[in-house]
């Protein structure tokens, strides 16, 4: 009998109890006790089973679970002897940081002392008889989430301490989604304060902790150890470029051709490959997104289902601000080829506006792209990533992306591109200049030293646009060679008897032409006197199919020309 999806259930011991769908992960427990690592942090994209992980750690090794072996029976782990008499024997703390965000630092710190407190709530037990002398029992009941910094960075070294006192028995602390609340910090303008508040409590917790067993955390991001691990000189890192762990968290192909077969859904093999396939950790590749493949075994459909669960603001405004040759390789990116970039895979997220690479880490282990491949270069080995577009869905998702760009109310691109279509040269300034009013903004990130710097960012971001508008219809190409020099922009049509299109840009320069009409048919002579249409002539479309649009910027207005 096939057995019920549950979408997005995270509570491993109801999964086991309700006999849902699972695949079983549970080597995971085997391969992290025998690391013998003090403390893990495994960093996965989102919705890749880090909390159902964890949770089932949980139930694996905390006594409060001691007389719950038949959650584990028929699965991996429980096949030996020594695992099983292992289940059930140790003290477990496990928060999660998931639900911690706000925009204010103090609603931050009282969310996650309530996190605290909550355990604390759990464990009230410890108050009874005299484990506890009065003065630790008075600390005891001030944890609260209105508790002073001091007393929240202690609390949980402490609860170890009282649980270790109770059990004789060192404590194991899980920790999942640590790095939420820190992208809520970094959004949101609060990034230093919270950082050091973070840093005590890290360091109380996993460093000085003589009652710590071990410890694993989960996050998206690997953040720079100076930000909040300073002091941690016993963490083992694991992430997406890392082959420890790497079949635990996401399906292997193997996983979901079996689960295909077993939902009578056989044939529809090569099509989730091409939708969910892609993710790669460590040397293990076609890792498939579990969210999405439980979604579809419950739907039988196909559906971005993985990219509809995160608004991506961040990113969103990272690429929507970054320089030229960040949109240039998403533009590739976005044509399914690949691109080679070099990064610390750390997240430093004060380095995000700054450092111009920051940002492909943060894509990497969002697990929006996948790596084909790390070169180490130089006397110094430094990594070189192979970088491309994860699956149609993660595709899909950037699609969407950056059409949002131009989607406000009052602008009016999609008429644009009509415009530019039919050859409406009219409609063409009226629409470009709506567009520019409304958008050009979003492209600037105030620190150009010209006035040059603020269209190129406009203009590639128009380019990222009409790859996501026209896609189907057209070959774009950007800023490549043909004939005697570099366009800007081409639109091939996939159909060679349509039109073809090739668009100038040019920034108004007064000291070399008195007006932006001597600017538009500067752009047009470059097109002609360079041989732009070399390109699409090889490719024996007619002279006559093909238009030629310069663009004139000066400021905020556009004026845009034909022949």
């Amino acid at each position: 009998m096939t057995k019920t999806v549950s979408i997005g259930k995270q509570d491993f011991a109801s999964l086991r109890e309700q006999n849902s769908f699972y695949i079983d992960k549970t080597d995971l427990i085997r391969a992290w006790w025998e690391s013998q690592d003090d403390i893990t942090l495994i960093t996965r994209p989102r919705r890749f089973g880090k909390t159902l992980n964890m949770d089932m750690l949980k139930c694996f090794f905390s006594n409060q679970y001691a007389d719950r072996g038949d959650l584990f029976e028929g699965l991996s782990i429980w096949s030996e002897e020594k695992w099983r008499g292992l289940q059930g024997t140790y003290p477990v703390l496990f928060l999660s940081f998931a639900a911690v965000k706000a925009d204010q630092l103090s609603e931050v710190k009282k969310q996650i002392n309530m996190q605290i407190a909550r355990l604390y709530e759990e464990h009230r037990y410890l108050l009874d008889g005299n484990l506890l002398s009065e003065n630790e029992k008075a600390m005891y009941r001030n944890v609260s989430m209105y508790m002073e910094d001091a007393e929240s960075s202690f609390s949980i070294n402490l609860l170890c301490q009282y649980l270790y006192r109770y059990y004789g028995k060192k404590v194991i602390v899980l920790l999942d989604e640590y790095d939420t609340p820190m992208q809520e910090a970094y959004v949101h303008g609060y990034w230093d304060t919270f950082t050091s508040f973070l840093r005590s409590l890290f360091n109380a917790t996993f460093k000085s902790n003589p009652y710590l067993e071990r410890a694993v955390l989960t996050g998206i991001t690997r953040v720079s150890k100076q930000s909040i691990f300073s002091d941690l000189n016993n963490l083992n890192v694991i992430t997406t470029t890392s082959d420890e762990y790497a079949t635990y968290f996401g399906f292997t192909e193997q996983e979901v051709f079996q689960a295909l077969e077993e939902f009578g859904l056989a044939d529809k093999k090569e099509l989730v490959k091409q939708w969910y396939d892609g993710f790669t950790f460590g040397n293990h590749t076609d890792i498939y997104n579990p969210w999405s493949i439980t979604n579809y075994l419950d739907k039988k459909k196909i559906g971005a289902y993985w990219a509809a669960t995160s608004s991506n603001t961040l990113i969103n405004s990272l690429i929507q601000q970054s320089a030229t040759d960040m949109k240039e390789k998403m533009e590739i990116l976005l044509q399914e080829k690949e691109i080679l970039v070099t990064f610390d895979e750390q997240i430093v997220f004060e380095q995000l506006q700054q450092d111009k690479n920051a940002i492909w880490s943060l894509l990497l282990a969002s697990g929006y792209l996948k790596v084909l491949e790390v070169e180490q270069r130089g006397i110094l080995l430094e990594p070189w990533y192979h970088l491309k577009i994860t699956n149609l869905e993660t595709l899909g998702m950037f699609t969407g992306m950056f059409k949002s760009w131009f989607s406000a109310s009052d602008c009016n691109y999609n008429a644009f591109v009509q415009a530019l279509l039919q050859g409406n040269l009219k409609e063409m300034n009226v629409y470009m200049n709506d567009v520019a009013q409304v958008t050009f903004s979003s492209f600037d990130t105030g620190r150009h030293p010209s006035g040059k710097a603020q269209p190129e960012r406009f203009y590639h971001g128009f380019v990222l646009g009409l790859l996501a508008e026209l896609r189907e219809q057209y070959v774009l190409k950007s800023n490549r060679e043909s004939g005697y020099g570099r366009y800007d922009v081409m639109l091939i049509p996939r159909d060679f008897t349509e039109q073809a299109y090739v668009l100038e840009f040019k920034v108004h320069d007064p000291e070399e032409e008195e007006s932006l009409q001597e600017t538009v048919q500067a752009a047009l002579m470059q097109i002609q006197e360079k041989q732009y249409d070399a390109e699409l002539l090889e490719l024996h479309i007619k002279p006559e199919q093909i238009h030629h649009y310069g663009f004139a910027f000066e400021g905020k207005t556009v004026l845009i020309g034909g022949r």
